[in-house]
Formats: C-alpha cells, structure tokens, sequence
C-alpha cells in the first residue's frame, strides 16, 4: 500500500503541511497569519483536487490563473465572490507555495511565476492636520536625552516625508550644514530633501546635548538616531516611539511612521506645491503615485465647500 493511501493525504497535501511547518519554525509566523495562509491553501488544494490534481508536478498556470478566477466569481456561478482584498491575499499565499515547491525540487518551474493579483481600489492615505500634527509634537517635548532625540526623530519624520526606514539608515554625515538632510530610497536612489527651522532647533539639540552620550555607550555607529546602548535606533523601535507619543496626545486615532509621510505630502499639497516637487521630495518613481494627494486635496476643499456655501446642498 502506498505511503499516499496511508496517509489519507494527497502528496500536494503534504507538501504544503511541510510549507506550513516552515512558516511556523523558520519564519516565525503569527497565529493569525499562519491561519490565514491555511485557509488560503485548503481552499487551493481543494480547487486542485476537483480539478484531478493532487501531485505539485500536475499544476500548470491555467490551473492557478482558474483558481483565483474561481474565487473572485459570483456565487451564483460557483464561485466565492471575494474581494479583491481577499484574493490578492490568496495570490499571494500561492505565489509563496510555489516558490517554496520550486527551492524543495518538488516542481521544475513555478507555476504561478506570472500570476496577477487582482488590483486592488484606489485608498486615500490617512493624514493628520496640522493641528493634530502640533499635538502630536508637543506630547514629544521634554529635556531628558530620550524625549529630545524622539523629538529631533518625529520634527525631521514630518519635515522630510521620509519613509521610516530610510529615517534611521541616515547618518550624521547625511545632514548637510543643516539646511537639508540626504536620503537613501527606495532602489538606493539618494534625493536631497530640506529641512525647516523646527526640525534644524530639534536636531540640533540631539546632535549636540544627547548623541554623544548614547555614542559613548556604544561602538561608533555613524547613524544619526542611536539608541541609549549607543546602536542604531532599529525601525521597531522608531514606530513603537512615535505610537507611545501618539497616545500621549489623545489623537484618538492610530498614528504609524507612514501617517506623518501622508500628512507632509498632504499639507505641501494643501499649501500648493506643485505635484512635481512633491514627487521628488517623497521620492516616487512616478508622479501617478504623488497624485493621489491631489484627491485627497480636493477631498478637502469638497468638504470645506459643502459645510460653508449657502447653497452647496
């Protein structure tokens, strides 16, 4: 008797129990994440198996092109009428299996190499005001080494739009007679972005009153944001320091490294900066990207109107 009989499973079905051992051990998923990837692949396998497929060897792209088709399909037809939300999730989960089958020798080529996701509608960056971004700032003012490293973190954050990651890879050298500030981006594309009074008094402070202290803990990292052991200040730890500070100011609202890089573009909007410059300061590859922020600048004026003309309704 086969090993596939006695098990009960079919050989796609072990493999992917064994991709789902690997993202619980070696990549350390959450519960909720692992559950995910398990409803995902129960639902592919058992798409398969109606097909007449249970070896990974069987599946072709038309297989795995049907299986999303079939999930974003009306129920009335069979299918399971999932957002889009839901089924690029699912595309992913695939894509991963594959690649895992293709590195594991179980199949010869990934099956899912050119598999789309479905696109996904169009979703307005959550920005604060400026008075929720005052709010936000002053809840981070105080004198001890902490509170004005975190302040000198949060005033550059909205002064340069800058991605949190590419916040804490700057080093000290990146400030440049501190008029602006170089930025490492996305495909180590550097872009050179000022920095306003605010954020040069709050750097300033760190640079001369704490940095040398936390440096002096540590083994000389050349980054600009160091921790109090003297390494660098970690992303983790930037979005815990801004999510600690946001709390303290009873926003009422959740506050992530992102929201201050929406808020910056939105408020340049709002002040009218041209599309362009906006662009390169963010550091967008394309100007469709940096557009996005014009909706949300006519949002505004929208609403404004409605609320204020006599005659808007």
């Amino acid at each position: 008797m086969s090993r596939e009989k006695t098990s009960g499973r079919t050989a796609l079905q072990r493999v992917v129990e064994r991709y789902l051992r690997y993202l619980t051990i070696e990549r350390g998923l959450s519960a909720n994440s692992l559950q995910a990837y398990r409803r995902d692949l129960d639902r592919y396998t058992e798409f398969l198996t109606q097909q007449g497929i249970t070896e990974p060897g069987g599946i072709t792209p038309e297989h795995s092109r049907a299986f999303i088709a079939w999930l974003r399909a009306p129920k009335l037809e069979g299918g399971l009428e999932l957002a889009a939300s839901s089924t690029g999730r699912a595309a992913s989960s695939i894509r991963s299996l594959h690649r895992f089958m293709e590195d594991e020798g179980e199949v010869s080529e990934d099956a899912t190499r050119d598999l789309r996701s479905p696109k996904l509608p169009s979703r307005l960056p959550k920005a604060l005001t400026v008075d929720e971004v005052q709010r936000l700032l002053d809840a981070a003012s105080g004198d001890d080494p902490q509170q004005l490293r975190n302040r000198a973190l949060l005033e550059l954050l909205y002064a340069t739009g800058a991605r949190i990651s590419e916040a804490v890879s700057l080093n000290v050298d990146d400030v440049i007679d501190r008029d602006f500030v170089r930025v490492l981006g996305k495909g180590g594309k550097q872009r050179i972005v000022p920095l306003g009074s605010y954020a040069q008094e709050a750097l300033d402070a760190y640079l001369v009153r704490v940095r040398p202290r936390f440096a002096a803990q540590g083994t000389g990292s050349p980054r600009l944001f160091l921790g109090v052991r003297g390494g660098p200040l970690s992303r983790q730890s930037a979005g815990l320091i801004l999510q600690e500070i946001a709390d303290r100011a009873e926003l009422g609202k959740s506050v992530s490294p992102h929201t201050l890089r929406h808020s910056f573009a939105t408020h340049l909007m709002q002040g009218g900066a041209d599309v362009r410059v906006v662009q390169e300061l963010l550091g967008h590859a394309s100007v469709s990207t940096t557009q996005i922020y014009t909706k949300v600048t006519q949002d505004a004026l929208r609403e404004m109107y409605a609320t204020a003309h006599p005659r808007a309704r």
